[in-house]
Order: C-alpha cells, then structure tokens, then sequence
C-alpha cells in the first residue's frame, strides 16, 4: 500500500483515512483515479456530496459518496455519480451483512469492510478482474459477512465466487483464541480475505487453463478428495517436515488450500514491498557484508521482477522482526521460505502477469504493480 497526500494540506494520508489528520479535511478515495480528494461541505439543501475529480487525460468526472461513507461512516470510497449507484465498487461486492442494530457486528462489518478496500485495492494494482454478481452470475464475485450462532454456526470459505467469512474474526479476542486452538502463527481477516479470493483466482486463471498441469507439478493434483483430506488433516495433523515444503501447516492438507495459501502469502508479499517502495526504505541484506548488494533501496525496486520481489522481501521480513523483538514482541513475520514454496510463489506471480491485459493509453495512473513498478 502506497502513502497517499492530502490535496489541502500535503500531509500523509493513509488508505483507511476519510480526514486528513493535519489539517482535518474530509477526503474520499477514487478507486478510479486511485487518490484521495478534498469533499466539499454537503450543501444546504441535503442534497448528495457531489466533487469533480480528474481521471487522467484530460477526463474529469462527478463522484459522490458511498451510502456506507454517508450513512454509517464504514467506508470511504467514491461512486461514479454517473453510474447511479448507492454503494462503492468495494460495498457492491457484499450482499449479506450482519444485524447493524448490534453496536459488535456493526464494528465488526466496519472492520471486514476496511479489509476488502485493501484486498480490492492490490487486485486493481494487479489488474486482475474484479465482477459483481450482478455483472456475470457465473464467473462473478460476492461476499457474505455473517454472524454464527452455536445451533447455526458460520464457516469461511469460498464457493463459486462467493466468499463467507464469520464477522466474530474481526474480534481479536476469538482470532487470537482460534489462533492459538489451530496452532497457527498468523491469523487476519485481511489474511482470510486474500486465502479466499485465491480460491476464486483459481477458477478464474488456472482451472480451466494452460498453466494447470504445470499447477499440479507443484502443488499436487486437486482432484484427490477434499472431504477425506479434511478428515486426514484434522484427525492427524500435517507432516513433521511441512514447512519444506509448504508455506503453513495448514497447506499441507490439499493442493487447493495450498494454491490459496501461497496465493494469500503473495498478496502480503506485493503490499508490503509497495508500502516499503512508498516510504522509500533502504535495507540491508544479512549475509553479504561489503558487497555491492548488500543493500536493497525499496524505491528502486522493481516488483515485476520476481527475483527482485524475493530480494526484497528477504531485507523486509528480517528487519520486521529485527523491529518487532527490540518491542518485545513476538515476529511480525513467523514464516520460513523455502525453495518449493518460493517455486510456487514463482508460480502464482507468472500466473497474474500473464492474465494482464495491456492498459489503454488514456486509462488513468494506477498502483500497477507488475506491469509499472518500476516507475510507480
């Protein structure tokens, strides 16, 4: 994620902001011009916000508020006021919510709703297609946010292009409990939604494409029985070596969850790079005192080049948990990459370059991340 800049003032403007918090303008991101832009003062007469915002090329446009943003503060996106849209592209995207008369699920949906800006954001800078349900029934997207009950209880998952996820996982308190119960280093519901939107890449990119033999290569064949590899992996556990060959335990149970698994671990790879890029981060490499590479500027690098991404990466990681223990804290980033698991992260940024299609000469700058980050 990139720092952005407050159009008043010049002060940093993080993606979660709806004011600057310099000098306190109240601001809306344009997914399609990917910025933030000063809001005027809601008019007298109650009608819509409504503020002009160049799109590039000399396109200027009239956006106006999510009815989230409007109504319940739980967004900060943008509609196209041509589009005559109620909701963002982001809140377009769920279909059910939980009962918002319960001040915990209206925290909760505001905090899994915050966390899909954030996927959505780094699927745009990976120009991969993003389509509602209501735009292609069969190859589109939706997501359902959901609160279980002990005689109806909710499970995450992907089916079809649906994602359900269970709102208690934006309460720390039950991530952590079942963080701990499943053994796992890491739990987010920002990690939930890039393992399922995995899921849904897929069948978008790989299911029924070239790269599927080459998928199985790596990963297994997914055609072996999930029902029987749930059972094998809850009532066994995974394999003492896993980590080999797999980026979590968890990954070990199928190909598919591994494909979802690295999948996730890509996103969290490109997001990061692109917020150290933002911030202009020089790192050291450990390993290579007095050689000529023996530094990574993150402004420099190009996340295109996946061997160049790994560098980076490396640099990243180690001074995130460098950090992290100097506060005490346990590591921010408690993997181990291998040499199979970085072949299958190979795999996935080969499999997202070559779904991109070539940008038209007027679409406005964007956060490209594979095809322009070397001059975003």
């Amino acid at each position: 994620m990139r720092l952005f800049t407050c159009e008043s003032c010049k002060g940093v403007l993080f993606f979660e902001n709806s004011h600057c918090m310099t000098c306190n303008q109240r601001i809306g991101y344009c997914a399609e011009a990917a910025k933030f832009v000063p809001l005027p003062d809601a008019p007298a007469s109650g009608g819509p916000v409504s503020v002009e915002v160049a799109l590039g090329g000399g396109k200027r446009e009239r956006f106006v508020l999510c009815k989230n943003f409007a109504e319940h503060d739980a967004c900060n996106w943008l509609v196209r006021e041509a589009d005559g849209q109620p909701y963002c592209s982001s809140c377009r995207l769920t279909e059910i919510i939980p009962d918002l008369s319960d001040a915990k699920n209206r925290q909760a949906w505001a905090e899994l709703e915050s966390a899909k800006r954030r996927l959505l954001y780094t699927l745009r800078g990976l120009r991969l297609p993003v389509l509602t349900k209501q735009e292609d029934a069969q190859a589109g997207l939706s997501f359902h946010f959901l609160r279980g009950t002990e005689e109806a209880p909710v499970t995450t998952g992907h089916a079809d292009g649906l994602v359900t996820l269970n709102v208690a996982e934006a309460e720390a308190a039950y991530r952590e409990n079942m963080r701990e119960k499943l053994g796992e280093g890491y739990r987010t519901v920002l990690g939930h939604l890039r393992h399922e939107i995995g899921h849904y890449y897929w069948d978008r990119l790989v299911k029924d494409a070239a790269p599927l033999d080459s998928y199985r290569q790596l990963f297994g064949d997914e055609r072996a029985s999930y029902a029987e590899a749930i059972e094998r992996h809850y009532g066994e556990g995974p394999p003492d070596n896993w980590a080999e060959s797999f980026i979590s335990a968890y990954a070990t149970m199928h190909p598919w969850e591994d494909w979802a698994e690295t999948w996730a671990h890509y996103l969290h790879m490109v997001d990061t790079l692109e917020t150290a890029k933002s911030h202009g981060l020089t790192l050291r490499v450990p390993g290579t005192p007095g050689a000529a590479s023996a530094k990574v500027s993150t402004d420099q690098l190009t996340l295109a080049d996946f061997d160049a991404l790994m560098e980076g990466w490396q640099a990243v990681t180690i001074a995130l948990n460098s950090l992290s223990r100097s506060m005490g804290m346990k590591d921010v980033y408690p993997f181990v990459l291998s040499q199979p698991v970085r072949d299958k992260l190979r795999f996935v940024h080969d499999v997202i370059a070559k779904s991109v299609k070539p940008v038209a000469k007027d679409t406005p700058a964007k956060a490209t991340l594979l095809s322009t980050a070397a001059a975003s």
